[in-house]
């Protein structure tokens, strides 16, 4: 019987593919575990509609992503931190931090996981931090990290 994998599936197939699996295997478990569909003409249709609509919306989230690339790059993100002599935080900064300040400040929407920091910032300085916006796209914002007065 002909399948369409609606997932990847452990050395069987992956998702949107169409295999030749044995009668019983799609009847008893593929289907009821709703890993795959038989493949009649009307559920190629379905499926092709469906990796179409999935490829207009990666094209618009990558369009969007390279937008606020370019937002970011024009911004430059102010942070006040007590510090302590020798520069150094009471406290650290990190992503969440970042991400907030992004919002508040640039007006742009930045999640904190897209935020890609090796280690908390806990000195004052100037740090160009780099955000992973889309698969392929990655931005950077530039965060100074004053005195709080």
């Amino acid at each position: 019987m002909k399948v369409i994998f609606l997932k990847d599936f452990e050395n069987k197939g992956k998702r949107g593919e169409i295999k030749e699996v044995k009668d019983g295997f799609a009847r008893n478990f593929l289907i009821p575990q709703q890993i795959a569909i038989e493949a009649t003409p009307s559920n190629i249709r379905m499926i092709e509609e469906m990796e179409k609509v999935a490829e207009r919306k990666r094209e618009k989230k990558l369009k969007q992503a390279k937008e606020i690339k370019k937002k970011l790059k024009e911004t430059s993100i102010t942070i006040n931190m007590k510090a302590g002599q020798d520069d150094k935080l009471f406290g650290a900064i990190t992503s969440e931090m970042i991400a907030e300040a992004i919002k508040k400040q640039a007006n742009l929407e930045v999640d904190r996981h897209q935020i890609v920091l090796e280690e908390p910032i806990k000195k004052l300085g100037i740090y160009k931090i780099p955000v992973r916006l889309a698969e392929g796209v990655e931005g950077e914002v530039k965060v100074w990290v004053v005195r709080e007065k």
